[in-house]
């Protein structure tokens, strides 16, 4: 970038910002975090809840998500303890089922039970181990995992920093994380309307996670068209240093 060039692109950036505020619903600066993770835990109990994997499927999410693991972009070779992080209904936790070794621990976490159950259910699968937990305040050892999913789940907190280091804590050195989060667009302001979740400018959360040392290694894409659109949301892989 030019020096002539960042005072345009820093415009464009205040500009963006201002038309996704008069989407977006902020309701996470409004209230305390306690009522900001019920009013959460409320909407993935409900209806919106019981909906997800099939939105999931409807916005292609889960069809180019398994793409990820399908290709090694992400690659789940290797890998003996994963966590996935907000499982939800299972989307990302269905994919490591698939892709990963067969001897490798599974554990999926949620903060709605509801979901864990709806999970289950969908999964059809004994392997891996349901915890309802919060990814403030994880109920983990310290370097537990070598590898972890978090898909669309980071958005829910109001500062990505508290739970961006519970989960630093429970990496192993050298572990690995894919991250996919909704970014500050158009896009990303219609998702937080729907979802009572925040959306994150792309260089300011690569800066947080290189301050709490987790490096982004590289950017993902489903596809190439989602590239030179630059569309999709945030997706990283990140390695604790």
């Amino acid at each position: 970038m030019t020096r002539g060039s960042a005072p345009v692109t820093n415009s464009r950036r205040r500009k963006r910002k201002a038309l996704n505020r008069l989407i977006e619903e902020p309701i996470f600066e409004k209230v305390g975090y306690e009522e900001y993770r019920n009013k959460v835990r409320n909407v993935y109990d409900g209806a919106r809840g019981a909906l997800l994997a099939t939105c999931s499927m409807l916005s292609l999410h889960m069809p180019l998500g398994e793409r990820l693991f399908k290709e090694r972009k992400f690659d789940l070779r290797g890998a003996r303890r994963i966590l996935d992080v907000g499982s939800g209904a299972g989307q990302i936790a269905g994919h490591l089922l698939k892709y990963a070794d067969p001897r490798a621990e599974i554990t999926c976490f949620d903060l709605s039970h509801e979901m864990l159950r709806r999970a289950r259910q969908r999964l059809k699968s004994a392997r891996p181990r349901f915890v309802v937990a919060d990814l403030t305040r994880l109920p983990f050892a310290d370097g537990a995992f070598d590898c972890v999913t978090c898909g669309y789940v980071l958005e829910h907190l109001p500062d990505p920093r508290v739970g961006l280091a519970e989960l630093s804590r429970v990496m192993t050195r050298g572990a690995r994380m894919l991250l996919l989060t909704t970014e500050e667009n158009l896009a990303g302001a219609w998702t937080s309307l729907i979802w009572r979740c925040r959306s994150y400018d792309r260089e300011e959360l690569a800066r947080t996670c290189d301050e709490l040392g987790l490096r982004w290694r590289q950017e993902l894409w489903y596809t190439k068209m989602h590239k030179v659109l630059r569309a999709g949301g945030i997706c990283v892989e990140i390695v604790k240093q």
